[in-house]
């Protein structure tokens, strides 16, 4: 159970940091959102819903490529990345799926410098 809670000790520091960035806490939606920006590299003002779906994509496809699950195949004339199923994803309860999600965004983060 340390494991987890060193996980959960993390993710709050990671929500503190990003709340104290912008102002609220966000959630897990938000922070995918954020991370497809980064990934798609063009902040524009608006986004549609669809745009907005399809950045989530981005960030859970860039997030997973860290354990071989996805790998990029293409940028596209717009530059919007492709990404590859590589391997299936392994079955897990929805707690497990979460904390796996959030191990991924707190490695990206950690890669990208965040907490520096």
């Amino acid at each position: 159970m340390l494991a987890n809670d060193d996980l959960q000790q993390r993710w709050w520091n990671l929500e503190a940091k990003l709340a104290e960035r912008f102002g609220k806490k966000p959630d897990m939606e938000t922070i995918l959102f954020l991370i497809g920006i980064q990934e798609l590299g063009d902040i524009k003002g608006k986004f549609t819903k669809e745009q907005k779906q399809d950045l989530m994509h981005i960030a859970v496809c860039s997030l997973l490529s860290q354990s071989g699950y996805y790998e990029l195949e293409k940028v596209d004339e717009d530059g919007w990345p492709h990404f590859k199923q590589l391997r299936p994803m392994p079955d897990m309860s929805m707690p497990a799926q979460e904390n796996f999600l959030k191990d991924h965004i707190l490695l990206y983060f950690e890669q990208n410098n965040f907490d520096k």
